[in-house]
């Protein structure tokens, strides 16, 4: 089947019929992980910071895969819970990404360790987000995280 985009401007928009659109975008899941009352960072090829996570794979639940990206990311073996904030991030205007967050601990003593994926590590207070350069949406959901009780 060939893909059809409704127009150069809108690549995300694929034709399944006669007059009818669907957004086609792929789904990462991410993890505010509470470790020590810190949390970790992984800094991107766009230099922003982002949250541990990543793409789901065919045949992967979201918990699956947050649960195994942690792992690849930062080589822990996280506590996942719920999924409490998701958004769209327009990555640039023809990339859009859905993300679905979770709320994910890590009780081990073990710092983290960071995958060639991403330049850089860090842990910080969750307070400390608003100065960092990372997307707005990423910044509102470690908000919400804290304002559910997340790092007391």
């Amino acid at each position: 089947m060939e893909l059809i985009a409704k127009t150069a401007g809108q690549p995300y928009m694929i034709r399944r019929g006669p007059n009818y659109y669907e957004y086609q975008l792929p789904i990462s899941v991410k993890a505010v992980i509470n470790w020590q009352g810190r949390l970790p960072l992984l800094k991107n090829e766009r230099n922003e910071w982002e949250l541990p996570g990543g793409k789901l794979d065919l045949g992967e639940s979201p918990d699956q895969c947050v649960a195994r990206e942690v792992e690849e990311e930062l080589g822990w073996k996280s506590i996942i819970g719920d999924p409490y904030f998701a958004w769209v991030y327009e990555i640039k205007p023809d990339r859009h990404v859905f993300i679905l967050t979770y709320l994910a601990t890590f009780e081990g003593t073990d710092a983290p360790t960071y995958s060639n994926e991403h330049k850089e590590l860090v842990l910080v207070s969750p307070e400390s987000v608003d100065t960092l350069n990372m997307p707005q949406p990423y910044k509102d959901s470690i908000h919400e995280a804290v304002h559910r009780g997340h790092f007391v």
